[in-house]
């Protein structure tokens, strides 16, 4: 059992409805794309050629920051907003679409990068997972 699992499991209410397991692939993805990106960004920055990943960098640090946020929103309960959490998930699926089509194009070159773009095509379908189920 994850350490999302855990904390959902032992929340005292009731979630409103939203597929938990949908839910904790979701959190799950946000965080480890985040840690995914911020790293990608980093070994970027360590590349010799380093002008040419500008864009990779800047996209990779705004999906990062995405994906933290939604990670963030999607652990609290407590007045839940469902039109709040839709338009997150959708600024995220978004954002790892952006990230995941720019490492792409360095993945070739850069394992960094293809791992990057692999964590962002799972975020982006895990967020879009669980935006099938709100209904």
């Amino acid at each position: 059992m994850t350490l999302t699992e855990r904390m959902l499991a032992s929340y005292p209410a009731d979630l409103g409805g939203i597929d938990r397991e949908r839910l904790v692939a979701c959190i799950d993805a946000c965080l480890e794309c985040a840690q995914a990106c911020t790293a990608c960004a980093d070994a970027c920055l360590s590349e010799d050629m380093v002008a040419e990943l500008r864009t990779c960098i800047r996209t990779d640090l705004d999906c990062a920051d995405v994906c933290e946020a939604t990670g963030r929103v999607l652990s609290r309960h407590t007045g839940y907003d469902a039109n709040l959490t839709r338009a997150v998930l959708e600024a995220c699926a978004a954002a790892c679409r952006a990230c995941g089509d720019e490492c792409a194009a360095h993945a070739e070159m850069h394992e960094h990068c293809r791992v990057c773009a692999e964590a962002c095509r799972r975020c982006e379908q895990a967020c879009r997972d669980l935006l099938a189920t709100l209904g």
